[in-house]
């Protein structure tokens, strides 16, 4: 399922703001920047609308002529700026679903942090199922169970199968919402393209040892301050799914892939992005998780994390690079740098020509 062509449109008063790593050059006729980093060339009669982009800063601006919401969808597409979207209260019409195996104490701790939502529990064949029968019971969540274990991806596609919602919210047993999560991340599928949305996902722990403090400070599944397009090649290439919220037909669509135990949030991540979706990382959102600071089962983590580059690469073959420096992006931006956009922009076309359009990474 690919977004519908008469729906890219966005909404009237959504409200924009370039990202601080936009740059413009030759009198704004060009723009550099994005997610992946590109070079876009700008009509004369974007002139004004950047202007006022400009001057309404990280507060954003809501164009209203049909060239100033074109200009919008185009620089909300390359990642050159990002929706403005002040919270909105609740009910909201999403269903969470909580993939758990065992660790009851951790699914109470998560259940009572989601508050005035229907939670699908997934049991995904733990030992003793008991404990986590009671746990969904005394908050009022509905219980399904596999048989056997299957993974994380097949907990998350049997509650998407059963939810009935539009929007479905993805939430690991060891991760607690703050208060107005949803009201801060629903309000970025108001732009049609959006298909997820993830939180800042940090440490949830008052442990000072060393290695809670080097989660506090290096978390693998922390992805920063700043709001991102989340692409491949982009500065933020996948975000994790421990806590994610999506469009539900889309995912329904796509599907995790349930052959993957590691890595298959990243898969989906970029399937989405490959069927023209969006997916935002957007951090006003924080999420507490309970990190593993026992040594042993936090390098055990850390080295999980690493074996699912192999079916990564298989699927998304020389995505995995650390990077992929292009002599002709180096160029342009060399030109650019000293004062020779013209010269910039041709080139830049002469790549597009040769090498038609370029892929994210």
């Amino acid at each position: 399922m690919f977004p519908e062509r008469h729906a890219l449109g966005l909404p009237p008063g959504f409200r924009i703001a370039l990202d601080r790593d936009t740059s413009f050059w030759s009198g704004d006729r060009v723009a550099t920047g994005g997610a992946p980093w590109k070079v876009v060339r700008l009509g004369e009669a974007a002139r004004p609308h950047l202007a006022e982009l400009r001057r309404a800063g990280e507060h954003g601006h809501a164009a209203t002529s049909a060239v100033g919401r074109a200009l919008a969808r185009r620089l909300l597409d390359h990642g050159l700026a990002h929706p403005v979207r002040p919270p909105r209260p609740g009910p909201h019409d999403v269903t969470v679903v909580v993939p758990a195996y065992g660790r009851a104490d951790e699914l109470a701790r998560c259940l009572a942090a989601l508050k005035d939502v229907p939670v699908i529990v997934v049991d995904d064949g733990s030992p003793d199922p008991e404990p986590l029968r009671r746990v969904a019971a005394t908050h009022d969540a509905r219980l399904v169970r596999h048989p056997r274990n299957r993974g994380p991806a097949a907990a998350r596609n049997t509650g998407l199968r059963l939810a009935d919602t539009p929007f479905v919210a993805f939430v690991d047993s060891d991760c607690r919402p703050e208060d107005g999560w949803l009201d801060v991340l629903l309000p970025y599928f108001d732009d049609p393209k959006v298909a997820a949305v993830a939180p800042r996902i940090v440490p949830g722990t008052d442990d000072s040892r060393l290695l809670a403090r080097y989660e506090a400070a290096r978390s693998a599944l922390d992805m920063g301050t700043r709001p991102a397009l989340v692409r491949p090649g982009a500065r933020l290439g996948f975000v994790p799914t421990a806590t994610l919220v999506v469009r539900a037909s889309p995912a329904r669509d796509l599907v995790f892939d349930e052959e993957m135990r590691l890595g298959e949030d990243v898969d989906f991540v970029w399937r989405l992005a490959d069927r023209g979706w969006h997916v935002r990382y957007q951090p006003e959102a924080r999420v507490a998780h309970t990190p593993r600071l026992a040594a042993p089962a936090w390098a055990r983590r850390r080295h999980e994390y690493g074996t699912s580059a192999a079916a990564l690469a298989e699927r998304h073959p020389g995505r995995l690079a650390p990077a992929h420096p292009s002599a002709w992006n180096l160029a342009t931006l060399a030109l650019l740098t000293y004062g020779h956009p013209r010269a910039a922009w041709n080139l830049a076309t002469l790549a597009l020509l040769t090498y038609g359009h370029p892929r994210a990474a």
